[in-house]
């Protein structure tokens, strides 16, 4: 008997009714059913609320630059999301943010993931910016369609699916968080979750324009300039490559 797909949840800021308007189309014409994830709007959060989520003393020291509070709002709306898949009775589920841009295998892919049920991953990314990149394992998970462990667990997290266990321990280690939420998951030796890629991959980036702003726009603007950004920069760089050949040589997956 075929599995159930698990379930999918599109995370959306209240005002941007274009992207939810697009993502809504592309999942009604693959047969997908969603629950929209309220996102948290950063701009909005009170000082007290930034002080309890955001540990700025860890990211001064280990994160690449600060996080301006779009990147919080939009940490706080995957937690959101985390809860939803560990609240829920499926044992996993597929989160997408509403930018995504689906090619017309998503629905099998999504359905052979669900079949399979994480018998050797707790993540699977459905994006990576780079689809030749190194890898450490892979399988076939259908005729045409590979599951690997990518050498570097790409950026971003348009798309990804999540086993409800691995959902629960990532929303209860999660705060206070020190760096974007999309580069939390390339540091899967502290998370502990295996995570794996789909290839090819179901999902690219789309339409990034919002009526609150991008968040690479925030970013620039808020940016350290000079010696002090280059630094920061070039030592979380150093630092992250090291402890991720040393994983991997440990063979940690």
């Amino acid at each position: 008997m075929t599995a159930a797909v698990w379930p999918s949840y599109v995370i959306n800021l209240a005002d941007n009714t274009a992207r939810m308007d697009n993502a809504r189309a592309q999942l009604a014409t693959q047969g997908l059913p969603f629950e929209r994830i309220d996102a948290v709007n950063g701009w909005q959060l009170p000082e007290a609320e930034i002080t309890r989520v955001y540990d700025a003393a860890a990211n001064a020291a280990r994160a690449r630059h600060d996080l301006v509070p779009a990147e919080i709002g939009c940490y706080l709306s995957h937690i959101g999301a985390w809860r939803a898949i560990a609240d829920g009775d499926a044992p996993g589920g597929f989160i997408f943010e509403d930018d995504f841009q689906a090619d017309e295998t998503l629905a099998n892919v999504l359905a052979a993931l669900s079949e399979d049920g994480g018998s050797d991953w707790d993540m699977v990314k459905l994006f990576t910016f780079d689809p030749d990149a190194k890898t450490v394992a892979e399988r076939d998970l259908k005729p045409g369609l590979r599951l690997v462990v990518p050498f570097r667990v790409p950026t971003c997290l348009i798309g990804y699916g999540l086993t409800r266990d691995a959902a629960r321990r990532l929303a209860d280690r999660a705060v206070p968080f020190f760096r974007p939420v999309d580069e939390d998951q390339k540091y899967f030796w502290e998370t502990g979750l295996r995570v794996a890629l789909t290839l090819p991959a179901p999902v690219i980036v789309g339409d990034q324009q919002t009526v609150t702003g991008t968040i690479g726009s925030a970013r620039r603007e808020a940016a350290q300039s000079g010696v002090a950004r280059l630094w920061r920069g070039l030592r979380t760089q150093i630092t992250y490559q090291l402890a991720l050949r040393w994983h991997r040589f440990r063979g940690v997956k």
